[in-house]
């Protein structure tokens, strides 16, 4: 009855489940990993951003790389700003997806180290790619600012090219090594977004909360190719059972015209 199974035509389409079925259970295992990897992360920013706020000394030096669990750690510091040495990073967006610059401000702490300070994004409005943008002022004086400090940005992490050339004052990642080659002093590691004190006039646009990545989308894709694993020889054995069911009903056919036919004379 099921000797058709050992046909080309099914031999080929039992390989093709075998094949698909652990494919697909490993499509699922590692959207479960992905699952749990962007859960994790969630819970680092979660942490991170519910930790009381200290002193950025205490987490970060010249030379330090920032970790992942330090990563959005609110920190504060208390020095004052250099505009003269303040830079802006080029192709940054909005939370609108509007492209202009984020304005990056040494900020010089009273024992003379430098802590870099994303000040925020502004539009890029200017005459020309090559023209240096109107920046807002900071406060001037001795202040105190506060915000989330952030590993350095690279171009392996960030996907950013480090594009050589550029225009004075314009630089494409912020890197505490580079920016302390370039101002010649101890920067701190890594850099910090800042959240207090709020510019006047809303300018600069200081960044949002960090967001979340969607881990439940994976946990959701993880279900579903195991489904799908599940699924095939289901399928299978569907296709199997009605390919049998039509072959005995043709012949039960073949047999009955065979018998209604009349004896040859």
């Amino acid at each position: 009855m099921y000797r058709f199974l050992m046909s080309r035509q099914w031999v080929i389409l039992t390989l093709i489940a075998l094949l698909l079925i652990p494919t697909m259970i490993r499509l699922g295992i590692w959207q479960m990993h992905r699952y749990e990897e962007r859960t994790a992360r969630n819970q680092l920013v979660t942490d991170a951003l519910a930790a009381e706020p200290v002193p950025v000394e205490r987490l970060t030096a010249p030379g330090h790389t920032v970790t992942s669990a330090e990563r959005y750690r609110t920190v504060t510091a208390k020095g004052r700003f250099d505009t003269e040495d303040e830079v802006v990073v080029r192709r940054r967006t909005n939370s609108d997806d509007e492209v202009g610059y984020h304005v990056l401000t040494p900020f010089v702490l009273d024992d003379g180290k430098v802590l870099l300070v994303n000040r925020g994004w502004i539009p890029s409005d200017g005459p020309s790619q090559t023209t240096f943008p109107k920046v807002p002022a900071p406060p001037g004086g001795e202040v105190t600012v506060k915000g989330r400090l952030m590993p350095d940005e690279t171009t392996a992490a960030s996907g950013i090219k480090n594009l050589q050339g550029l225009p004075d004052r314009q630089i494409m990642l912020i890197n505490s090594e580079q920016q302390a080659r370039r101002l010649d002093a101890r920067v701190l590691g890594g850099y910090i977004a800042q959240t207090s004190p709020e510019p006047k006039g809303d300018s600069p646009e200081l960044m949002g909360n960090p967001g979340k990545e969607d881990a439940a989308l994976n946990y959701a894709y993880a279900i579903q190719w195991w489904l799908f694993a599940a699924a095939v020889p289901v399928g299978w054995t569907v296709l199997a059972r009605r390919e049998a069911r039509d072959r005995a009903r043709k012949a039960a056919e073949a047999a009955d015209t065979t018998e209604a036919e009349p004896a040859a004379v």
